[in-house]
Order: C-alpha cells, then sequence, then structure tokens
C-alpha cells in the first residue's frame, strides 16, 4: 500500500471517530440537562442508533455494495448527515429529538462498513495493515473526549456542532479516497444480509451460547455508553469526558495484548474475564464517588479495555475462527445486526426505562435525585447472570490461530 493512501485511510478514520464521538457518549447528559428529557426519551435516543445499525446494513447491502462506488455513497450520507444535524441543533423537544437523531443515525452508521470495506479493498495483507488503519478511530475518540471535557462542552448543543462540521469535511475529503467501486452484482436476498448462510453455526452448542451470551451483555454494555457521563457527572466528577479517554486508551493498551492472552489463557477464559471485568466496572459505578471512593470510579472507566478487547474484539476473532473462509463475512454480519442491533436495541429501552424508576423527584421542590447505585446494580445483575451462563454452557477451550 502506498504511503499517500494509507494516510489518507487512517484521516478516514479518524474523522469518522471524531464525529461520532463528539455527540454518542454526551448525549444522554446533554438530553437529561439541556432538554429535560426523561430516562425513557433517553433510551429511545440511543434505541435509534441501534434502528439505523440494522437499517443501514440494508442500505449497503442492497444498494451500496451493487450500483455506487463506496466512497461516493460516503460523501453523500455524510453531507446529507451534517444538513439534518443543522436542523436537529434547532430542537428543544425531546420527543421530536427522537426523530431527528434517528434520520441522523441512519446517515452515520453505513460508514462504520463502508470506511471498512474501502480499506480493506486497498489492502493485499489486511491483518497487518488494517490494524494501524482502524486504531486512529481510537485515536480521534480519545482526542474529541479531551477537547469537549476541556471545553466543559458535555451538556451543550455544541457536541452536535462539531459533528455537523466534521461531517462536512468527511463528505468533502471521502471523494478524494482510493475509487472502491461495487463489487457485487445480481439482487440480494434479506437473508444474505443478515448472515442466514452462518445459522449453521448454532449447530454447534458453544457457538450458540456465545451468540446469545453476546446479545445479552449488549445490554448492559448499553448503560455504559448511555449511563456512564451524567452518572460520574453526579458523583462529583469534573472534567469527566476528559478522564472517559482513559477508557479507550486502555482499549488500545488490551488490544496489543491479545496475541498474549490467547496464546496462555485460551479462548473461554478471556471471555470469562471479559465478563468478569463488566460486573466489576459496573460495581465501580455505582459505589465509588469524587471523594474518598474516586479511585473506583477509574477503575470503573479503566476496565473498558478488558470489557470490550476481552469480550468483543475476542468473540470476532472467535467468530471468524468458526465461521471459515466461505461463511466468515455472513458470519460477522449476523454478530453485528445481533449485537449492536438487536442487543443494544433492548439494551438502550431498557437502560431509559430504568433510570425513569430510580429518579426520585421531591414533591416540594421539584428537583430531581437520581438512585445510580440501584441503577448499576441492574447491568452488574444481568452481566452476572450472563457470565454464570457462560461458564455452565460454554465448552469450547480452544484458541484461534493467529497470523504473524
Amino acid at each position: 500500500m502506498k504511503n499517500v493512501v494509507k494516510i489518507q485511510l487512517m484521516f478516514m478514520m479518524f474523522l469518522i471517530f471524531f464525529t461520532w464521538g463528539s455527540w454518542y457518549g454526551q448525549m444522554s447528559k446533554y438530553m437529561l440537562t439541556t432538554l429535560g428529557a426523561t430516562g425513557d426519551q433517553v433510551g429511545n435516543a440511543y434505541t435509534a442508533f441501534s434502528i439505523a445499525t440494522i437499517l443501514s446494513a440494508f442500505l449497503v447491502g442492497l444498494i451500496a455494495d451493487r450500483y455506487f462506488a463506496a466512497q461516493r455513497v460516503m460523501a453523500t450520507i455524510n453531507i446529507l448527515g451534517a444538513i439534518i444535524l443543522f436542523f436537529l441543533i434547532q430542537v428543544t423537544d425531546p420527543d421530536v429529538f427522537f426523530w431527528y437523531i434517528l434520520a441522523y443515525t441512519i446517515t452515520f452508521t453505513p460508514n462504520l462498513a463502508l470506511s471498512t470495506s474501502i480499506a480493506m479493498r486497498q489492502m493485499t495483507n489486511p491483518e497487518k495493515d488494517f490494524p494501524s488503519i482502524r486504531v486512529m478511530g481510537t485515536v480521534a475518540w480519545i482526542a474529541i473526549s479531551l477537547l469537549i471535557g476541556n471545553l466543559n462542552w458535555g451538556d451543550s448543543v455544541k457536541i452536535f456542532q462539531v459533528s455537523m462540521v466534521t461531517s462536512v469535511i468527511l463528505g468533502v475529503f471521502a471523494l478524494t479516497l482510493p475509487h472502491t467501486p461495487p463489487t457485487q452484482t445480481g439482487k440480494s436476498s434479506i437473508g444474505e444480509i443478515i448472515g442466514k448462510d452462518a445459522f449453521v453455526l448454532f449447530k454447534d452448542r458453544s457457538f450458540l451460547i456465545f451468540f446469545i451470551s453476546s446479545i445479552l451483555i449488549c445490554i448492559p454494555l448499553s448503560f455504559y455508553y448511555a449511563m456512564a457521563n451524567p452518572s460520574l457527572t453526579d458523583s462529583g466528577m469534573v472534567n469527566v469526558e476528559t478522564k472517559m479517554a482513559l477508557g479507550q486508551a486502555s482499549e488500545v493498551i488490551f488490544m496489543l495484548l491479545l496475541p498474549f492472552a490467547f496464546t496462555r489463557l485460551g479462548i473461554k477464559n478471556i471471555l470469562i474475564l471479559g465478563l468478569i471485568a463488566w460486573i466489576i466496572r459496573f460495581l465501580g459505578f455505582g459505589f465509588g464517588d469524587a471523594g474518598s471512593s474516586e479511585w473506583l470510579l477509574y477503575l470503573a472507566i479503566v476496565l473498558h479495555g478488558i470489557c470490550y478487547d476481552f469480550f468483543f474484539v475476542t468473540g470476532q476473532i472467535y467468530t471468524d475462527a468458526k465461521a471459515g473462509d466461505k461463511i466468515k463475512s455472513s458470519a460477522q454480519g449476523l454478530i453485528t445486526l445481533a449485537t449492536y442491533g438487536v442487543g443494544m436495541g433492548i439494551g438502550s429501552k431498557i437502560s431509559g426505562l430504568v433510570l425513569d424508576k430510580y429518579t426520585v423527584i421531591d414533591s416540594v421542590s421539584l428537583t430531581k435525585t437520581i438512585q445510580w447505585v440501584n441503577i448499576w446494580m441492574v447491568p452488574a445483575a444481568i452481566a452476572g447472570i450472563v457470565l454464570v451462563l457462560f461458564i455452565l454452557a460454554f465448552k469450547d477451550k480452544t484458541a484461534p490461530k493467529l497470523s504473524n
């Protein structure tokens, strides 16, 4: 790969995740503080992203993969997304906000598949080249978190104004990316898009248990994305967005440690460690405060690397190894739809309802008090159930082979 192309792809990843990171983790704080939203309205807004993830699979599978060059699709959807954001930043009604964020995420989520497609098509050795390009997405998330935290924009409409500007930049820049024409012809069935060919993997009981566990653990994951920022703010922590960037930093570190973990622990033990980390971090969020136990909050933040890499990234590698070459793409597509679509969609809705359940309004002053300990015990309990299910039913101890 030419250095110029590699730099282009790295900048593409940076812009996509800079745009995403500017609003995603802060949206709950913005809605609760600025829009006066209820927990259910916040949950619905995050559910919109899951709905968009499912719809984007059909957009890419039925249209982008067959009729248009990927870089042109990316340019179009990001310019359109910027236009939608222009109207979104003027919305003050949380119910109306839902429809705008749904429309925007429908234009944004295809970027995740399109960017991978554009990058992979330029590589002769994806296993070697892709990590150095994809890591720029994590770098971007850290950068925007530091920016928003230091400028104290977490509850401000500026989080969407930043996305609007970077969407325009990404839309224009996409036109300069290497030409990536469609590779598929003919009609595509719904079954192909949802990964029907990978259903054969369900005959393997351990893979079925892993698949079910992946969906279920996305419910607690949704609590983290939607509730961590306002919870940390209410605990008394300052510069929350800046400190949450430590989670992305730990993600890079544990990603580098994964090959060593595979050789020493095996697939089952790595996945179990990931699940245990989820339980510990939710307990940390629940019982930590910015006073004498702020270390619990920091622990919960930095555990993100183990939680994400040791379960989700490991799961992708495990799925890849179990599927084989013929159904590899179908299997990864199925996992993505099931987790980010179904699992996180359910989790986002539940997290909003739980937030409302444990929000107490004083009848005299009408002030709201959120019982964060009770809220965080819900995802901790769900993660505990998944852990027990996984330990008892998952029997595959083999470690997938990693290419040099």
